[in-house]
């Protein structure tokens, strides 16, 4: 398996904002994605981004911290959801872009795949992680 059920306390550095969604239940919904730690890719749908506070809005190749639980309506194994409301968002700080972006990519080229095989293979749960 990609990743387990629910991650508790996950830390998340956003790389992926997309444009507001339009949703009867939220307002507005944004698809977020990024890596964890461990360099692995996860994705957090849906985030009511603009209905956030302020102090909540976090910005791209920002970490994060929030409970998540696999979203269940979404075959993707990356994809997962905040267990509770996303106003339980933390932001932990940004990553600048000193001496060519080295922090940023120290976590974004963990998982870099060469093989689109092992790419399919993963998102379809059959196949291991590296």
């Amino acid at each position: 398996m990609y990743l387990p059920e629910s991650i508790d306390r996950a830390k998340m550095l956003i790389t992926v904002k997309t444009y507001p969604l339009s949703s009867n239940k939220y307002e507005e919904l944004v698809c977020t994605a990024g890596v964890l730690e461990d360099g692995r890719w996860i994705r957090i749908y849906p985030i009511p981004f603009r209905s956030l506070p302020q102090e909540k809005k976090f910005e791209k190749y920002e970490w994060i911290q929030v409970d998540l639980v696999r979203n269940t309506s979404d075959f993707r194994p990356e994809s997962y959801k905040p267990k509770s409301d996303a106003s339980h968002i933390q932001i932990l700080g940004k990553i600048g872009t000193e001496h060519e972006w080295a922090e940023r990519k120290k976590y974004i080229l963990q998982e870099v795949f060469t093989s689109f095989d092992h790419l399919i293979s993963l998102a379809k749960g059959e196949a291991k992680n590296h």
